[in-house]
């Protein structure tokens, strides 16, 4: 009962930017997300490894999410992402992230989440528009580096690898037991009441304007990876 009401109280204080223009909020959404990967590009040696971007099918931002708790925990956001295609990344569907843990903890903070999705059935996950991470799709904390380690464990063990950034520090985390649905609210405020998760993410709907500056950012990342290598 006490980690509902507290997933519960995460939750309506991030839900509060949300309310009043959910496009005005989408479209800020979208421009802190690139902010995130801007900044993590920023600092390579402590941020996500090139071949990590090398091998993403898939790559989602949540700009501050939100983690708390006191013994239970509960962590909660909004977040896009886009998906490689033929013809280069796919415009940004919206998702919400929800999820609880356990353990020995206190005060409530504010964390970037960035995940990769680097296999083909962690992306059908993703279009799915609904799943719960550790049970639908294995995760696992990503490397952090310039590079990741010789060994391909990290490409073999999991179709998601996350990361967290808080406080300018960069490092993998768990979300095992969070769950990732489409953000009504968002996509219809950006795309109309009848495009689906899928359509948007497979390259079917042209990216509009606002999306411009994360998939900049995107390309921006994949770049330097290269261009370092």
């Amino acid at each position: 009962m006490k980690k509902f009401m507290l997933l519960s109280a995460v939750l309506s204080f991030v839900s509060l930017a949300w309310a009043d223009n959910p496009r005005e909020a989408s479209i800020d959404r979208l421009g802190h997300a690139a902010e995130v990967l801007h900044q993590i590009m920023a600092a390579p040696d402590k941020g996500i490894p090139d071949e990590v971007l090398d091998h993403a099918k898939c790559i989602a931002v949540v700009p501050h999410m939100i983690k708390g708790g006191f013994v239970f925990g509960a962590q909660g956001g909004r977040g896009v992402a886009s998906c490689r295609t033929a013809a280069g990344w796919s415009a940004p569907a919206f998702f919400a992230i929800t999820g609880g843990s356990w353990g020995l903890q206190i005060g409530v903070e504010g964390v970037d989440l960035v995940m990769i999705i680097q296999s083909d059935k962690g992306m059908q996950r993703l279009l799915e528009s609904k799943f719960q991470v550790g049970g639908d799709a294995s995760a696992a904390a990503g490397p952090v580096g310039r590079h990741a380690s010789a060994n391909t464990d990290w490409k073999l063990e999991a179709e998601i690898l996350t990361y967290s950034r808080a406080k300018g520090a960069f490092a993998g985390i768990s979300l095992d037991g969070s769950a990732i649905r489409r953000d009504d609210d968002s996509m219809k405020a950006i795309y109309g009441s009848d495009v689906t998760t899928r359509a948007v993410l497979t390259g079917s709907v042209p990216p509009p304007e606002a999306a411009h500056s994360f998939l900049d950012a995107i390309m921006s990342a994949k770049s330097q990876s290269q261009a370092e290598k």
